[in-house]
This record gives structure tokens, sequence and C-alpha cells, in this order.
């Protein structure tokens, strides 16, 4: 299980997404943006190498507060290939320096989100060590393993709304950056889903929201 440290981190991860999410093209912030961590979750790594963290953020820079999805790994050394995904290093009290990529480039975090949704690992608590997340749920309607051939040079898609990942032949992962509220009967599955994941985040009001936060599907790219 992965070990959250109580230590210092220069910058903090705010400071990093401030600088990296007005460069993406699902952010629709005005000017800097305004965060506020808002909930999240965290995966372990087989190999306890990687650190892998979703978290959420909610900007107030706009006419109207948005919340987004950014799916982080932390690793000791740069990951090959992945040059273009790098969110910016930070120097961690305990760890030394540490190389933050934006996890949708990340073959360990795709790995780690399938075996989520196919319910082979839990989510972890954000916040503290050994602690499954319960507000995480997830589903799978397929016969067996998703396979995946993903790898750090893969052809990911952003859009406005979300960053398409190709898993295997035919089948994707659709990560929903740009977060939603469903309703309390739960989120609707596009067509063509096989799984999914959903959680919950603070509202700059201090109220809950849930949506989904990704998709897994084969055929053509869903619809929200």
């Amino acid at each position: 299980m992965a070990v959250i440290h109580r230590t210092t981190l220069k910058p903090t991860k705010l400071e990093l997404l401030t600088s990296w999410l007005p460069s993406q093209p699902w952010y629709g912030g005005e000017g800097e943006p305004q965060l506020a961590k808002a909930g999240g979750f965290r995966l372990d790594d087989p190999q306890g190498e990687v650190g892998i963290e979703f978290i959420v953020v909610t900007d107030t820079s706009g006419a109207r507060p948005a919340a987004y999805l950014v799916p982080l790994t932390y690793r000791g050394a740069p990951l090959d290939g992945a040059d273009h995904a790098l969110v910016g290093t930070m120097e961690h009290g305990e760890l030394g320096k540490r190389w933050a990529y934006d996890g949708c480039h990340d073959p360990v975090l795709t790995a780690q989100l399938l075996a989520l949704i196919e319910g082979r690992v839990q989510a972890q608590d954000q916040n503290v060590s050994d602690t499954p997340d319960g507000e995480v749920t997830r589903s799978y309607t397929g016969d067996g393993p998703a396979a995946t051939d993903f790898t750090a040079t893969a052809t990911v898609t952003d859009d406005q709304e979300g960053t398409e990942l190709p898993v295997a032949p035919g089948t994707s992962l659709r990560l929903h950056r740009v977060l939603r509220p469903t309703p309390d009967g739960g989120p609707a599955l596009p067509e063509g889903t096989t799984g999914h994941v959903a959680g919950a985040w603070h509202l700059p009001d201090d109220t809950r929201a849930r949506g989904l936060f990704a998709v897994l599907h084969t055929g053509p790219r869903p619809r929200r």
C-alpha cells in the first residue's frame, strides 16, 4: 500500500497545476487559475515505485466555478518518452526530487485504472495511508481483464471536455477532465460503455457533488 508522507513539497501540487492548466485544451478558466483541492483518490503501483493520484480541483477564475479531474503520477526519475506530459518537478521533503506527469500518458496509471474498473484493485483514500475510499464506485461488464498495449508514446487525444486513451485495438478509456455533477440516481453511462469510475468532490459552496471520472468503451467514442 502507498504511504502518505506528511512532509513538504516545493512547489506544491496546486502551484504546479496553476502554471500547467491554462495550456490544456479542456481548461475553460480566465486568466490565472484560482485553484482549490476538492477531492480525489489514489491507486497503488504494484511495484511500489510510482505514486498515482487522481486530483479534483475547483477553479473560481471564470464567471462560474469549474471542477477538473487531473490524474498525476509521481516518479523518482524521468519517464522515457513522456517529456510532452511533464507537469513539472517538485522537491519532496523525504523522497527528494519527483517528476510529476499528466497520468493520462503514464502506462502505470492506465494499467491500474483498468484494474480499478475491473474490480481487481480498490481506490485508496487521498490523504490517509492504507485506507480504501468508499466514495469511488466502478462497474465492468467485460468477460475478462481488458488487454492493454498502452505506452508513454501512445496517441492520447484531448478535446474541450476530456482525454481519450487508446488502451487496445477498438477499446479506449475516456477521462472526464471537466467534471459535471450527476443526479442522485447515478450517472447515465454512454452507449458502448463496458466500464466506468465515478467519484465525489466538494463544490465551492461546500456542498458535495458526484460524477463520472472515467469511461471504458468499445467502438466510436461515446458522447456526453
